[in-house]
This record gives structure tokens, sequence and C-alpha cells, in this order.
């Protein structure tokens, strides 16, 4: 299925698609109709706070090349590593209260 397939059945389903537009210079499936409403905009940026804990558990913690083999245990590991994370950004965002209290 190509993107512009998608992006159709999706519209069809009357299901707003919000993947991410291309703007590189190529064109993209997603139409500026489209990327131009809020609710795209909003998605967008909670797309970005969701990636940045997967970058986060790929770069600071064991996630790129996991140590350990079986199901269970990597997905233990995945929760540890992103309670870790969280506790990261619970640290941030206290700092972040302090500074505007």
């Amino acid at each position: 299925m190509t993107p512009d397939e998608f992006i159709d059945a999706l519209q069809a389903m009357n299901v707003v698609p919000h993947v991410a537009q291309n703007t590189s210079g190529r064109r993209s499936a997603v139409r500026d109709a489209i990327a131009g409403s809020d609710g795209y905009a909003i998605s967008q940026q909670k797309r970005k706070l969701i990636e940045q804990g997967f970058g986060w558990a790929k770069t600071i913690g064991p996630i790129r090349q996991v140590m350990v083999r079986g199901l269970k245990k990597v997905d233990q590991l995945f929760v540890l590593t992103m309670a870790a994370y969280n506790l990261i950004r619970m640290r941030t965002l206290g700092q972040v209260r302090l500074q505007v209290a």
C-alpha cells in the first residue's frame, strides 16, 4: 500500500491522518489542508514527546542493543528503562515549575 493509498483509506473511514508530512522538497502524501489543521499540529507536538523517550532509551538507556534474551526479560528491561526516563523527566519538570513559581 502506497502512502497515498493509506491516506485515502483513512479519509474514506472518516479518520484524519496524523502521519508526518514530508517537507524536504519531495511530494508528501499528507495534503496541506490536513497539515494545516489545529489537531494535526497538536498531534505532531505529542509525537515529538513520544519519540524523545524512545531516543533517550536508545542513546542513554540499554535499548539499542539489549543484552538479555527472551521476550519477558526484554519487556522488563524496557519497562525499567522507561521508568528511569520518567524519573528524569519528573526531575526536569520539577525544575521548570520551581522557576515559574
